[in-house]
């Protein structure tokens, strides 16, 4: 079973866990007997159909449903393969259609305003700066937000690439910019924990290390002091990075690699942004529209 979640991040594989747990919990109550191997090796079409119809009217969403599906089928790949039985009726089970949500970025004199914003959002100026530093790093390198918060002390001072372990331990190299550097070293001068090589970068206001909440709330309050929309997340900064890379003329491949997308197809949402905003601009403007 370790194979079958080989390159999947922890949170995945913690979703996956939980998904596998309710279906099994639905089997064993449809065939009212406690599950083992040979009951999950008779389950057929109309009972795959059927666990579909219970997740419906749950109200399970598509997408969820289909993250759910994904997780029984990466099971049973593994468990046909390992006792060497024809699981077709599950693995040709089709995933519900849904419509991808297209990413939500920040509009550049936003994504700016933010940043200038946050650098006066605490009374203590040192929590500010590092709230700063996080977010530049977010806009600036395109991290998550949970790779910015794994840096370590021993990534300070920042050079001009950083080494960065993302989803699956998919590793990247990232350029940072000279202004992410400054806003890093202005943090790390002012900041009253002792970093060390093991410790992390970003602290907390108790010494802990900082949490993604903090810096949520921390984007919230700045959000609304500039009456800018929910969508502007910590994570639309990331979505900022890739759309304002592709307007100025950036290359698909190259921002895939810079977000660390394995598939480019995920990268490819970002051209549906730019030819949504083009759209919106053209109707917006254009005398016969």
């Amino acid at each position: 079973m370790k194979q079958s979640v080989q390159g999947l991040s922890e949170n995945t594989i913690s979703a996956y866990q939980a998904d596998l747990l309710c279906f099994f919990a639905f089997m064993g109550e449809r065939f009212g007997t406690d599950l083992g191997a040979a009951p999950l090796k008779r389950i057929s079409i109309q009972d795959m159909r059927a666990w579909l119809a219970h997740e419906r009217g749950r109200g399970i969403a598509p997408r969820s449903l289909a993250r759910e599906l994904s997780a029984v089928k990466s099971f049973y790949n593994w468990f046909a393969e390992r006792d060497g039985f024809d699981a077709t009726a599950i693995l040709a089970t089709r995933a519900p259609k849904f419509q991808q949500k297209l990413p939500r970025p920040v509009e550049k004199d936003a994504a700016r305003a933010l940043l200038e914003t946050i650098a006066y959002q605490s009374e203590k100026p040192w929590v500010a700066q590092r709230d700063t530093a996080v977010l530049t790093l977010l806009y600036g390198c395109g991290l998550r937000i949970s790779e910015a918060l794994s840096l370590k002390g021993s990534d300070s001072p920042l050079s001009t690439s950083l080494r960065i372990i993302g989803k699956g331990d998919k590793e990247r190299v990232v350029p940072v910019l000279p202004v992410a550097q400054a806003a890093l070293a202005a943090y790390v001068a002012d900041c009253p924990y002792d970093l060390t090589a093991k410790s992390p970068l970003f602290f907390g206001v108790r010494g802990g290390a900082l949490t993604p909440r903090t810096v949520q709330k921390a984007m919230a309050a700045a959000r609304m002091q500039l009456g800018l929309p929910a969508s502007a997340t910590p994570h639309a900064l990331r979505h900022s990075f890739a759309t304002h890379l592709l307007s100025a003329g950036g290359d698909l491949r190259t921002i895939q690699e810079l977000l660390g997308h394995a598939s480019l197809s995920t990268t490819q949402t970002y051209t549906a942004v730019d030819t949504a905003r083009l759209m919106e601009v053209y109707e917006r403007s254009h005398p016969r529209a």
